[in-house]
């Protein structure tokens, strides 16, 4: 995915990352309150947790994880949860909270267990990220430009909801579900009938669902969203 990103993007190309771009900071005034090297905006936490993650092999972030001090913060495999995970569904951005009163249910990107947790994606993401802001701007940590591609941070349940869904009911795993979804977005079926894989569904729809909201000036300024939470935790593009 690098490569392409860095190197084979088309112009003008709206991309979206299903992986939180950053931690919650607001909530405790840090990423890692109490750790005195905790960084202060998001593009120093990509270098930090770049840093330490240096020798993991195809962007892993398994020595972030396992960093004794960074593991403090994170709920981990085989009940390892760090004395300042924060207890119960963890920490959340003012973005994630912002989505649970769409009716979602975002999970902490502090916690590393479970099918539906995006912790760990987020991390190698922000490896990830670190490497890519030197070639595409990435919303908000960098403001939208007036051309060329642009990195979103996403979640894939806005889209299904915009497409007839509800947060419940937002995998389609079926052409047939998946088609109703697009028709109501816009856009042509695609072509096939019986079971399809519901992360090619997400993707589908909530390619559908950019492109039809993509120019909406509203979803560009989020009322909830102040420029310190831009430059620290980032947002999620459609959370209004």
């Amino acid at each position: 995915m690098l490569t392409v990103l860095r190197d084979e993007l088309p112009p003008d190309t709206l991309v979206g990352l299903d992986l939180g771009i950053a931690l919650p900071f607001v909530d405790h005034g840090a990423f890692f309150p109490g750790w005195a090297d905790s960084p202060p905006d998001a593009r120093s936490l990509w270098q930090f947790i770049d840093d330490i993650t240096e020798g993991d092999p195809h962007l892993a972030a398994t020595s972030f994880v396992d960093h004794p001090q960074a593991s403090r913060y994170f709920r981990r495999h085989g009940g390892r949860e760090g004395e300042l995970f924060g207890g119960g569904r963890g920490r959340f951005r003012v973005t994630e909270i912002e989505q649970a009163k769409q009716g979602c249910k975002p999970y902490s990107n502090f916690n590393l267990v479970g099918a539906a947790q995006v912790g760990k994606s987020s991390l190698t993401g922000m490896r990830m990220l670190n490497v890519l802001q030197e070639h595409v701007p990435i919303w908000p940590i960098d403001p939208m430009p007036d051309s060329g591609s642009l990195i979103v941070e996403i979640y894939t349940t806005l889209a299904a909801i915009a497409g007839g869904r509800t947060a419940s009911r937002a995998k389609m795993r079926s052409f047939e579900e998946l088609n109703e979804a697009l028709a109501n977005l816009g856009s042509p079926p695609v072509s096939g009938s019986g079971a399809i894989d519901d992360h090619a569904s997400d993707a589908l729809v909530t390619a559908a669902w950019m492109r039809e909201v993509a120019h909406d000036t509203q979803l560009w300024s989020p009322e909830a969203m102040t420029t310190e939470i831009a430059r620290t935790e980032g947002w999620t593009f459609g959370v209004p």
